[in-house]
C-alpha cells in the first residue's frame, strides 16, 4: 500500500472526525465484554466504517454529475483555499 494514502486529505479528515465520536465510543463497549472477541469488535467496526465511506464515495460521485465541481469547492470551506486558487 501507497503511504501517501495516510496523508492523503481524505483519511486526515475521517480519522480525526473518527477521534472520540459516538462509534468509537460503542466500540470500546462491545470490546469491554470479556466473552466477545476483541478481533470480531474490530472487524466489525472496520466493516462498518469501509460500507459507511463507500455510501459517501458513491453518494459524491452521483452529486458530482448533477452538479460542477466548482459548486461544491467553493461551499465546502473546511480546507481553506480551493485547489484552483492554490495553482493546482
Amino acid at each position: 500500500m501507497d503511504i501517501k494514502v495516510f496523508r492523503s486529505r481524505s483519511f486526515v479528515s475521517v480519522f480525526i472526525a473518527e477521534l472520540g465520536d459516538k462509534t468509537q465510543l460503542a466500540t470500546m463497549l462491545f470490546a469491554s465484554d470479556k466473552e466477545v472477541s476483541k478481533l470480531t469488535v474490530f472487524l466489525g467496526a472496520a466493516a462498518a466504517l469501509v460500507v459507511a465511506s463507500a455510501i459517501g464515495v458513491l453518494a459524491g460521485a452521483a452529486l458530482s454529475k448533477l452538479r460542477e465541481r466548482e459548486t461544491f469547492e467553493a461551499r465546502r470551506g473546511a480546507w481553506g483555499s480551493s485547489p484552483s486558487e492554490r495553482g493546482r
